[in-house]
C-alpha cells in the first residue's frame, strides 16, 4: 500500500514539475541563454569591444594591428602589410578601417624615430 502512494506522489511531482517547466521553461531558458551568451562572449571574444578615442595612442595603436604596445618594427610592419591587404578599399574593404590601420602603422613609426 505504501508501494502505491509513494509511486503516486512521484508521478505527481513529475506532472507538476512538468507543468511548470512548459508554462516558464521558455522564460527561463531565455534568461540562461542572455545570461551564460554574455559571459560566454565576454571570455571567448577576441575583439576590442570599445570605440575609438579621439586621438590615437599607443595601446589603441597596438589593438588595431594586433601586436603587443612594445612590438618590434619588423612585428608591426608584418602585421600592417597583413591587415591592409585584407582591409583595402580597393578589395572591398572599408575606408575607414584602412585609415585607422593607416593611423596605427604612422602613430607607431612616428614615435620610433
Amino acid at each position: 500500500m505504501s508501494t502505491a502512494v509513494v509511486i503516486g506522489l512521484g508521478l505527481a511531482v513529475v506532472g507538476f514539475t512538468g507543468r511548470y517547466l512548459m508554462r516558464h521553461g521558455k522564460t527561463l531558458a531565455e534568461s540562461l541563454n542572455k545570461t551564460s551568451g554574455v559571459i560566454a562572449e565576454g571570455l571567448s571574444s577576441k575583439y576590442y569591444k570599445g570605440g575609438f578615442d579621439p586621438k590615437i595612442n599607443r595601446r589603441e595603436a597596438a589593438l588595431i594591428l594586433g601586436v603587443s604596445p612594445t612590438a618590434s618594427k619588423t612585428r608591426i610592419r608584418d602585421s600592417y602589410k597583413r591587415l591592409i591587404i585584407l582591409n583595402h578599399p580597393d578589395r572591398g574593404g572599408s575606408p575607414y578601417i584602412a585609415a585607422k590601420i593607416n593611423e596605427a602603422k604612422d602613430f607607431f613609426e612616428s614615435n620610433a624615430k
